[in-house]
């Protein structure tokens, strides 16, 4: 294997958890001094922290958000098909929670000529599409993040303790096997971490440039069983970590 394209998959597998030097060898069937090196090289890029005995996710590396604009306008023709894979899940009589996002507004289109559905939401945008039809739809109430047109905080926190979910559908900045869903600010990922609570089944809409992609500082564990749909190719390279994993359950919309 070359090294940039191990050191790729070195970085994967600390993001998604695996970070003791030992670990490390026995999984790349590597000697120890070649592991160090190169969780060495991933420090000095600034992509990993080096910890005694092994490494840790640089919490510090984030990217920035892009604009409510740029993303109703990017992967559009993904975010369709993995709406269009979602709503197959989403059954008469269920009550869902949209999350906030432009992924989880797509299913929402695909919703409204549904009658027998109840949609718990924080997103203004998926409230704004729903709000004609026939939907029920119960908002929930909050403060207002102008970047995703999504309600969070203390009230939406106490809103989301009061209801439970078949089924939450849920975004994210990036997702990481082992370690859960990244988002750019405490609260959004604490929102996510509530609504998980209160779900029977949770499912995470993200297009494939998404996966194993650690973009951001704050953090939303997944430690239960979870459905991902995506748009990758079933045999994709990015799928290979989560493919892994028993908990973790796969419908692609390729």
């Amino acid at each position: 294997m070359k090294v940039a394209k191990r050191r790729e998959a070195m970085l994967k597998a600390v993001l998604s958890g695996t970070s003791d030097v030992s670990a490390l060898c026995e999984h790349f069937g590597m000697s120890e001094a070649t592991v160090r090196r190169d969780l060495r090289a991933l420090a000095d890029e600034r992509r990993i922290l080096r910890t005694y005995g092994g490494a840790a996710p640089s919490v510090g590396t984030h990217e920035p958000e892009e604009s409510l604009d740029i993303r109703r306008e990017s992967f559009r023709a993904q975010k369709e098909a993995i709406a269009r894979a979602a709503v197959l899940h989403i059954k008469d009589g269920d009550t869902i929670f949209l999350d906030g996002g432009t992924t989880t507004a797509a299913l929402a289109r695909y919703l409204v000529a549904r009658r027998d559905v109840h949609v718990v939401t924080n997103n203004l945008l998926a409230v704004g599409i729903l709000a004609p039809s026939e939907v029920r739809v119960t908002l929930v109430g909050g403060d207002v993040r102008p970047s995703s047109l999504s309600t969070l905080g203390p009230l939406a926190e106490v809103a989301l303790s009061r209801v439970s979910f078949d089924k939450a559908f849920l975004g994210a900045d990036g997702v990481v096997a082992g370690r859960g869903l990244c988002e750019a600010s405490a609260e959004q990922a604490w929102l996510k971490e509530c609504v998980i609570r209160q779900a029977a089944n949770v499912f995470v809409l993200v297009t494939s440039h998404k996966l194993d992609h650690a973009s951001q500082q704050h953090w939303t564990p997944l430690e239960r069983h979870w459905t991902l749909i995506t748009d990758a190719a079933p045999n994709a390279p990015e799928l290979v970590t989560f493919a892994l994993r028993n908990e973790i359950t796969i419908d692609t919309a390729a």
